[in-house]
């Protein structure tokens, strides 16, 4: 997948994903906002075909790093999907 950085900071960041819909930024802005140390998690779409930011602020921690522990915890929430699959 490819990211754009617009903005990185200690404690903020904005990224656009080119190509990616509501789908996943729903998702990803969903898990996001399940770390506490997250003040606030959205993006934007200015247009409807248009590529979202995603926008995101914290209080005292790497924002690239949350963005990458949800990511990780979305991967492990789809390979438990897939082992359920298999066992059925």
């Amino acid at each position: 997948m490819e990211i754009k950085i617009l903005e990185l900071s200690k404690d903020r960041a904005r990224i656009v994903f080119p190509g990616e819909g509501h789908t996943f930024m729903n998702l990803l802005t969903d898990e996001v906002l399940k770390d506490p140390a997250v003040d606030v998690a959205r993006y934007t779409m200015e247009f409807q075909h248009s590529d979202p930011e995603f926008f995101i602020t914290t209080k005292k921690k790497d924002p690239i790093k949350v963005i990458r522990d949800a990511c990780k915890r979305i991967s492990g929430y789809c390979d438990e999907i897939l082992e359920g699959i298999e066992k059925a």
